[in-house]
């Protein structure tokens, strides 16, 4: 296995993490957004701290300043837009128009060195598209209202932000992922005064809600963002963008098993689109080329 390919592999767990995001969330209760990244962030960035501190690595927090910007953009920026989405337009097709950033991730992978974007990248990334569109509508259509219009303007900005922040990354890659820890403990402070703007305060109520508020953010808002920053930097970026899709799937099926949802047709439809996208953008990364005959 190359080094390519494990790091491809090591991204591809962040896509499983985050596909536990919608049942860890919703097993926490009713913890307001904006309160939740500070819990969630901040109990990744001191975790990760800590861990840098004891192994005498804290110092890889003194990075220049477009490290920070890049970083603290990408986590708080898109987490604050997503959210500013939801709050100004439907959820359903917020979303939607959010989980554009997958796509977009494999269509500006182009522009980086060394990469070719090629034309089983595109369709496979626009199969995830439908997928997802399949899931996030349930199969019932868009109600586009342009009275909304500023809540989708937000949720093409949180696209393009995580896009923008994959793609930098892989241009920062001698920046080590490690400095993650101190873009969650930005992110968990930033996330504070929105939320004391915007929100009231709501505390877990049980033990059952503390573990999942914990365990969010030791996984799909921790070390989520560290492998995934391992795997754009070192990994098939247009891999890793196509196999995102299959996140909210992955994460539909969850909420299915624990009883907060059923099997329709569209999530069978979704299912189908985005591991048929998966595997038709993962082709370079599953098919070995055969080495070109000597002349």
């Amino acid at each position: 296995m190359t080094p390519r390919t494990l790091a491809t592999l090591t991204g591809l767990t962040a896509v499983l993490m985050w596909a536990a995001l919608g049942l860890m969330t919703a097993a926490s209760g009713r913890v307001p957004a904006f309160q939740m990244n500070a819990m969630a962030f901040g109990i990744s960035g001191v975790t990760a701290s800590v861990w840098l501190a004891l192994t005498g690595r804290l110092a890889v927090l003194r990075q220049p300043l477009p490290v920070w910007a890049l970083g603290v953009g990408g986590l708080f920026g898109f987490h604050a837009l997503y959210f500013t989405s939801l709050r100004l337009a439907p959820p359903v097709e917020a979303n939607l128009v959010n989980y554009t950033w997958p796509l977009l991730i494999v269509v500006f992978s182009g522009l980086l060195p060394g990469e070719r974007l090629r034309p089983h990248h595109v369709i496979g990334a626009l199969l995830g598209l439908v997928g997802a569109a399949a899931i996030v509508t349930r199969g019932e259509g868009l109600n586009i209202d342009p009275a909304h219009t500023g809540g989708y303007l937000a949720a093409c900005a949180s696209a393009l932000t995580w896009a923008g922040y994959s793609i930098l990354s892989r241009r920062m890659g001698a920046v080590p992922t490690a400095t993650v820890a101190g873009f969650c403990l930005m992110t968990a402070l930033l996330s504070v005064p929105c939320h004391l703007a915007f929100e009231t305060t709501v505390w877990p109520e049980s033990a059952t809600q503390w573990a999942a508020v914990i365990g969010l953010g030791l996984f799909p808002v921790g070390l989520a963002f560290f492998v995934w920053d391992h795997g754009v930097k070192r990994g098939d970026i247009q891999v890793l963008g196509a196999a995102s899709y299959l996140s909210p799937l992955l994460s539909t099926l969850l909420l299915i098993l624990a009883g907060w949802g059923a099997f329709t047709a569209p999530v069978a439809f979704a299912a189908v689109a985005i591991t048929l996208g998966a595997v038709i953008a993962s082709k370079d990364l599953l098919v070995r080329r055969r080495p070109s005959a000597e002349t």
